[in-house]
């Protein structure tokens, strides 16, 4: 059982670090306006809610009993990651505020996710 939390939360942590990767890969042609949602920042973030999700039910099938706060929270903020991404993605080029909005959600979450005990 524990093996198995060590890999999802090594998955979160990849997921994390793909979508920083996508988001910094669009920031050179953010001059050009021919940055876009890439597949890097969309997996990443589907990794990340669908790993997040697994870390929980371990805790629960643990009897554990998760911050259930923080979740609903860093949760959210995953979803409004996922939603900017999602409506955004068939656009032929978003804006540095997009590309910006996702990266500091994604910081936001690491934050949380180490802060908030």
């Amino acid at each position: 059982m524990e093996i198995l939390r060590n890999v999802l939360v090594v998955l979160h942590i990849i997921g994390f670090a793909g979508i920083l990767a996508g988001v910094m890969m669009q920031m050179p042609k953010v001059k050009e306006g021919a940055a876009k949602i890439n597949g890097a920042i969309l997996h990443s973030s589907l990794l990340m809610l669908v790993t997040g999700l697994g870390l929980v039910g371990m805790m629960y099938a643990r009897d554990l009993e998760p911050n259930n706060m923080k979740i609903g929270v860093k949760t959210l903020v995953l979803i409004v990651m996922l939603v900017l991404a999602l409506v955004n993605k068939k656009k032929q080029s978003v804006s540095p505020a997009v590309l910006g909005s996702i990266g500091g959600l994604a910081v936001l979450n690491v934050i949380l996710a180490v802060f908030w005990h």
